[in-house]
C-alpha cells in the first residue's frame, strides 16, 4: 500500500496581504474503501502557518476540506527552503477517535504511520513581490520565488511593481515583471515615468530596458538631465540625448528655476559642466534666487568648477537676490581658496597699479594668486613694472611672481619696464632672473632697445652687471 489518502494540490498558493490573516483551502481524499482513516498535518514553521483540523479523522472513499491560515503579518515568512505541510496517516479500524486518542496514535512511533503527502506551501502576490525585491539579490532561487509571487499578478499590479523593481536598480526584476506584462510606459498621477528613477539608480542597463520597453520621458516633471547631471553621469546624459535628441532642452528649469548646468556646479562636476555648455547650456542662468552656477560652485568650493565657469561665463560680480556676488558667498562660507578666482585677483591688480604695499601683501596672504592675468594676459607683475612701482615690484617677486611671464601680445613685465623707462624696476626683473631680452614684442622692440630712449646702453650694461 503506497498511500492511504491522496492531496488535491501538490502545492498550495496562499496569497499573502500585509497585516491580514490569509488562508488557502486544500482537500484530502481517503482511498481506502472500507477504512476510516486518521490524518496529522503539521507546518515546517507552526508560528507562522496553522491549519484548522490539524487531527482529524476521514471515512471511506470521502473527502475533508482543510484550511492553512497565515498569521497576521508584515512581511511574508520567506526562508531559503520553502515551507511545507506534512500529511501523515494511520488506520483507523474502530471508525472513532478523539483529539487525544489520535494525539497519542501519532505520537508513537511505527509502522502504522504513514507519511502520505508533502504539499508545499506557496506565497504569491504584490506584496510577496515587492518584499523580495527589497530584501533579496536576483539569484535563481529568489528568481523562483518571485516569478511565483507574480504568477497571480494583475497587469496593474505588475507595473506598479515595476517602481520598487526600478529603484532596486535590478534590471532582472525590471526584466520579468515587463515580461509578465507590466508596463514601462507607465506615467504616475504627475505625469513622472520610470526615467528619473532609473537614473538614480545609476544603472544604465536599467534605462535602456525602459527605453526599449516602451518607456518615454516628460522633461517637464521628469528633470531627466538634472538627475544624471548630480550624479556625474555623462555616459547617461549621451545616451539621453541620442534616444530623445529634441525631446530634451539642455536649459530646463526645474522647480526652482535651475538648469542642468546649475545642478552639475552644486556638486563641481565639471566634466557635465563641460558636455552641457557644448551643446548649447547656458552658463549664465539664473535660478529662482537669482544664483547663477557660479554661485553655486563658489558656495561650495568647487574650484575647478569655478575656474571653468570664469573661462565660460561673464557673470563673476552677478549678484543675487540679496545682492551677494560669488565672492561674497564663498567668504561666507570660508572658501578662501576660492578668493584669488572671485575677487582678490582683482584686488591684487589694482593694489600693485598704485603701489599700495599694504594691500598688496594682504591679497595675498589671503590666497590671491600672484600670476592671475586679466582679460589682456597681464599679471600684477606687469602692471607694477609698467607703472614702475618698484616697492610692488618686490614684493610680487618675493611671493612668487613669474618674472618672464608673457602677456597675450608676448610682452614680459621687463618689456613693461622698458617701455615705460622705468630703469631701476628694470634692473630688479633682471636681477631675479628676467632674462629674456632678446624677446621681440608685436612691435619687434626689444627692452634693450626700449631703453635706448631713456638712457645710455653702457650706463644699462653696467648696472646690470653690479645690482644684488
Amino acid at each position: 500500500m503506497d498511500r492511504l489518502v491522496k492531496a488535491e494540490v501538490k502545492e498550495l498558493e496562499l496569497h499573502f496581504q500585509k497585516n491580514q490573516k490569509c488562508s488557502s483551502t486544500f482537500k484530502l481524499t481517503n482511498l481506502m474503501h472500507t477504512m476510516t482513516v486518521a490524518v496529522s498535518l503539521t507546518t515546517t514553521n507552526p508560528s507562522a502557518f496553522s491549519i484548522n483540523k490539524p487531527l482529524s479523522v476521514i471515512p471511506p472513499l470521502s473527502s475533508a476540506s482543510y484550511v492553512l491560515h497565515l498569521s497576521n503579518l508584515n512581511q511574508p515568512p520567506l526562508s531559503d527552503s520553502a515551507d511545507v505541510i506534512t500529511v501523515k496517516t494511520s488506520m483507523l479500524p474502530t471508525g472513532k477517535a478523539n483529539t487525544e486518542d489520535l494525539r497519542r496514535l501519532f505520537n508513537k512511533p511505527g509502522p502504522h504511520v504513514f507519511r502520505d503527502a508533502v504539499i508545499t506551501v506557496a506565497l504569491v502576490g504584490p506584496s510577496v513581490a515587492e518584499f523580495i525585491i527589497s530584501k533579496y539579490d536576483y539569484a535563481a532561487q529568489t528568481r523562483s520565488l518571485f516569478t511565483k509571487g507574480i504568477s497571480v499578478c494583475a497587469k496593474a499590479d505588475l507595473t506598479s511593481l515595476l517602481k520598487p523593481a526600478v529603484e532596486s536598480g535590478s534590471v532582472d526584476y525590471v526584466a520579468d515583471l515587463i515580461a509578465a506584462g507590466g508596463d514601462a510606459s507607465f506615467e504616475d498621477l504627475k505625469g513622472r515615468s520610470l526615467i528619473p528613477l532609473a537614473i538614480r539608480t545609476g544603472k544604465l542597463d536599467v534605462l535602456k530596458l525602459l527605453v526599449a520597453s516602451g518607456c518615454r520621458i516628460n522633461d517637464s516633471v521628469d528633470f531627466v538631465l538634472h538627475e544624471a547631471a548630480v550624479l556625474n553621469r555623462i555616459d547617461v546624459v549621451k545616451f539621453l540625448f541620442d534616444y530623445f535628441g529634441d525631446e530634451l532642452d539642455v536649459n530646463s528649469m526645474n522647480t526652482e528655476s535651475k538648469t542642468p548646468i546649475h545642478m552639475a556646479a552644486m556638486e563641481g562636476h565639471v566634466s557635465v559642466i563641460e558636455f552641457f555648455v557644448s551643446v548649447g547650456g547656458n552658463p549664465n542662468a539664473v535660478d529662482s534666487q537669482k544664483w547663477t552656477p557660479l554661485h553655486h560652485a563658489a558656495s561650495r568650493c568647487h574650484l575647478k568648477a569655478v575656474e571653468f565657469l570664469l573661462e565660460q561665463s561673464d557673470v563673476k560680480y552677478a549678484r543675487d537676490i540679496n545682492g551677494k556676488t560669488p565672492f561674497e558667498i564663498a567668504g561666507e562660507s570660508g572658501h578662501t581658496r576660492l578668493f584669488g578666482l572671485l575677487r582678490y585677483g582683482d584686488a591684487l591688480l589694482r593694489a600693485a597699479r598704485v603701489d599700495n604695499v599694504h594691500a598688496l601683501k594682504k591679497c595675498l596672504g589671503e590666497g590671491a594668486e600672484v600670476n592671475r592675468k586679466d582679460q589682456n594676459g597681464w599679471t600684477p607683475l606687469h602692471w607694477a613694472s609698467f607703472k614702475g612701482r618698484i616697492k610692488s615690484v618686490k614684493v610680487l617677486l618675493e611671493h612668487g611672481a613669474e618674472v618672464d611671464c608673457v602677456d597675450d601680445a608676448g610682452y614680459t613685465p621687463l618689456h613693461c619696464a622698458a617701455e615705460a623707462g622705468h630703469l631701476q624696476v628694470a634692473l630688479v626683473l633682471i636681477a631675479h632672473g628676467g632674462c629674456q631680452t632678446n624677446l621681440k614684442t608685436f612691435q619687434h622692440v626689444s627692452p634693450l632697445g626700449s631703453f635706448k630712449k631713456h638712457v645710455s646702453l653702457d650706463y644699462y650694461n653696467k648696472k646690470s652687471e653690479t645690482i644684488a
